[in-house]
């Protein structure tokens, strides 16, 4: 397929790009660029296979800029809780309404199939059972709410010329050039290695499903791929059941890695975040589907990727691997507005 494949240059996008190639796709990226400056290692596996970028907002794509491709992955957004708390008002405006205005041109332009990069976030405070595509939405932040906001307005889109899927990504983890060291499980393989020591500011008590970057692009490739019929309208949660852990679990992991990492804890976060997903239906119904990965397996990986690399603590605290600083600094440097817009 000619595939427009949105947050090229981000976390995700950055790996799945040459995974689609290599699949046979012809791949166009589309990204605003706010992380270029990061890379934390050369992927050469990717290299025979780098696609053309379009650098440009998602608030300023047009139908016109959608015509002649047979699908688009949509990963470009605010990339999570924090990020999305520094200015809700965006958040909305750039994850909702941008969005859903691509999900609109791209109809409009005749692509025929759309993928969403959606998240299990969206649970938000949840029973402590496990919960699967059914079940009710409960999101605590600007960044979920945008999720089942646009899973809301793009699943009325969905047409025998227009097959929709939402992909609910567990929290992701493992190794990307475009890195990312705000989410769980890369945070503390990061302070392992540089610091050794895993010192948490809770209890680590609240539950998190966590997925391989891997799997997600492989759930990404089999959703453009599946049947019509298999996938349109569907909702599938991305990840494994046996992934699903309290943070202190991941933390042990972790230090199980890390070889001399210390852990402690700290009293009960006020934090209500907690919630246990069911993946038995992406495991079932996505054709080519099978998680592979496993905590321990990623935090070995990123323990010899970190060796490797000769990782330290300046490339730890680099900017651009903390969503949330990369866009503090472009600010504060007069690269970009209070709007997030590129300044000329």
């Amino acid at each position: 397929m000619k595939i427009l494949l949105t947050g090229t240059e981000g976390y995700i996008g950055a790996r799945l790009a040459p995974i689609l190639m290599a699949r046979g796709h012809e791949i166009t990226g589309l990204d605003t660029g706010f992380y270029m400056d990061g890379t934390l290692y050369i992927d050469t596996r990717g290299m025979p296979h780098a696609p053309r970028t379009v650098y440009k907002d998602l608030r300023k794509v047009s139908e016109s800029d959608l015509r002649g491709f047979d699908a688009v992955i949509h990963l470009a957004e605010l990339s999570n809780d924090p990020l999305g708390q520094n200015r809700p008002e965006i958040t909305y405006k750039i994850n909702h309404e941008g969005s859903v205005s691509i999900a609109r041109a791209a109809r409009a332009a005749g692509v025929r199939r759309f993928v969403y990069a959606s998240s299990c976030s969206v649970y938000g405070a949840g029973t402590g059972e496990f919960l699967d595509e059914n079940a009710a939405v409960n999101p605590q932040t600007a960044y979920a709410h945008c999720k089942v906001n646009v899973e809301r307005d793009v699943r009325t889109m969905a047409s025998n010329d227009f097959c929709v899927v939402f992909l609910r990504n567990a929290t992701a983890y493992g190794p990307s050039p475009r890195m990312r060291f705000d989410i769980v499980l890369n945070d503390l393989c990061a302070l392992a290695c540089t610091q050794g020591r895993i010192a948490m500011t809770s209890d680590g008590s609240p539950w998190r499903p966590i997925v391989h970057i891997e799997d997600i692009c492989q759930a990404m490739a089999c959703a453009v791929e599946a049947p019509v019929a298999a996938v349109n309208g569907e909702v599938f949660n991305v990840g494994a059941n046996s992934e699903n852990y309290r943070v202190r679990e991941i933390a042990a992991i972790v230090a199980e890695a890390f070889p001399g990492c210390e852990v402690t804890s700290g009293p009960p976060s006020a934090d209500n975040r907690s919630y246990r997903v069911s993946f038995d239906k992406i495991a079932s119904r996505l054709p080519g589907f099978k998680a592979r990965w496993k905590a321990h397996d990623g935090a070995v990986e990123l323990a010899r990727l970190f060796k490797r690399i000769d990782f330290s603590k300046d490339l730890y605290a680099w900017r651009s691997f903390t969503r949330l600083k990369q866009l503090h600094y472009l600010q504060r440097t007069h690269q970009i507005d209070d709007d997030l817009f590129w300044i000329a």
